[in-house]
């Protein structure tokens, strides 16, 4: 029951930012780049929420925050996924020297900074929405292929998957048919959880300037430009701190739920 509660108000929770960042496609209170609305206006008098120190609208900029955020985080999360799953399937099924190779590889991958990685893919290219996303899922990419390989070992090791080779199944379908439905559970639950720490590190690259641009209005960047007014004009750093929270609170929570629904045994002991 306690899982079942946490799982809802996951989706609650997550479920908001979702449909703030849906609304900014189609609506938006002013244009992100509007800045007549006077400098630090207080909340009311056509802005519920105010303005910032640049005169932008700052439930817009929030808005706008909430679809950048969830555009870096799911699509971190995919590119992860997809070069992740691909690595751990080759160090599954690669020989002792190669897997002793990949793992070595994979190890220093998960050992170097996400953001001097960053660093290196923005001096590279350019800060952009782009960039965040690749940087921050080739950091996810090796968390996830570690994760697959061990995976994949566990039921290769499994006496139906003898059987299978045994009986002549091919490689490929071996992994479609046994590899793949056994792991994805423990994959999905990963991802899950590396969502939210996809939108802290987008957050944090922003704070950082390593972000989407201007006038991209990232959470981290609204947090980094409302630091100097935080005591005239607190509204503009506690709102889209607030969003973040409640995002990676969110995300955190549905992934619990999803270890419940793929640990049968953990759900009955709740």
């Amino acid at each position: 029951m306690r899982g079942r509660t946490a799982f809802v108000i996951g989706c609650v929770l997550a479920g908001l930012i979702l449909a703030m960042a849906a609304l900014s496609l189609v609506w938006l209170p002013y244009d992100p780049s509007d800045t007549t609305g006077g400098r630090l206006a207080p909340p009311g008098d056509g802005h519920l929420l105010g303005t910032d120190k640049l005169g932008r609208d700052l439930l817009t900029q929030l808005m706008v925050g909430a679809r950048i955020a969830l555009t870096v985080g799911i699509g971190s999360v995919l590119l992860g996924a997809l070069l992740g799953v691909a690595g751990g399937l080759l160090a599954g099924f690669a020989s002792d020297w190669l897997d002793d190779a990949l793992s070595a590889a994979l190890d220093i991958l998960i050992a170097f900074p996400t953001l001097l990685l960053a660093m290196l893919v923005v001096a590279a290219r350019e800060a952009s929405l782009g960039s965040a996303v690749l940087a921050i899922g080739l950091a996810m990419s090796a968390i996830v292929a570690r994760l697959t390989r061990v995976l994949v070992k566990r039921v290769l090791a499994q006496d139906y998957v003898t059987a299978a080779r045994t009986s002549g199944t091919s490689w490929p379908r071996v992994v479609i048919e046994h590899v793949l439905p056994n792991i994805w559970p423990t994959l999905l639950v990963n991802l899950s959880l590396q969502l939210g720490l996809a939108v802290l590190a987008e957050a944090s690259l922003s704070y950082l300037g390593l972000g989407p641009p201007p006038p991209n209005a990232s959470w981290g960047r609204l947090l980094q430009e409302a630091q100097a007014t935080v005591l005239t004009a607190p509204l503009g750093a506690v709102a889209p701190g607030v969003l973040l929270v409640v995002l990676v609170v969110g995300v955190n929570l549905l992934a619990d739920g999803f270890r419940d629904l793929a640990d049968p045994t953990r759900r009955r002991s709740r």
